[in-house]
């Protein structure tokens, strides 16, 4: 696999909270979602972003005790958009899903 994120890779993402990580990891999934219907090609070199920084955040030492959740993500995410969506998932899920860790980032970053 062609990795994208060369400057997270080499240690930038793992700086990001596990929040600011499912935040950036919720955009893609936004990026993925708005381009389906539009530009299929934009929308699956969105979902390919959306794989490699959920794997950058499943190999990061820091999120070992969420590491059940992420695989998890990981796995319904893989169903959701290339698989046969046996878990049933829907967009606005996975928007209410990432979003909440958008407004934890904003609480927290903002005085």
């Amino acid at each position: 696999m062609n990795i994208i994120h060369k400057q997270l890779k080499d240690g930038g993402w793992n700086k990001l909270s596990l929040a600011e990580q499912l935040a950036n990891i919720g955009s893609e999934v936004s990026r993925t979602i708005n381009w389906r219907e539009k530009n299929s090609d934009y929308s699956n070199r969105a979902f390919e972003r959306v794989l490699e920084l959920i794997d950058f955040s499943i190999n990061d030492p820091k999120n070992r005790q969420s590491l059940k959740e992420l695989c998890r993500v990981r796995e319904v995410l893989v169903d959701s958009f290339v698989g046969d969506n046996i878990y049933k998932s829907t967009d606005d899920l996975w928007k209410r899903y990432f979003n909440s860790f958008n407004y934890l980032v904003r609480v927290n970053v903002l005085p």
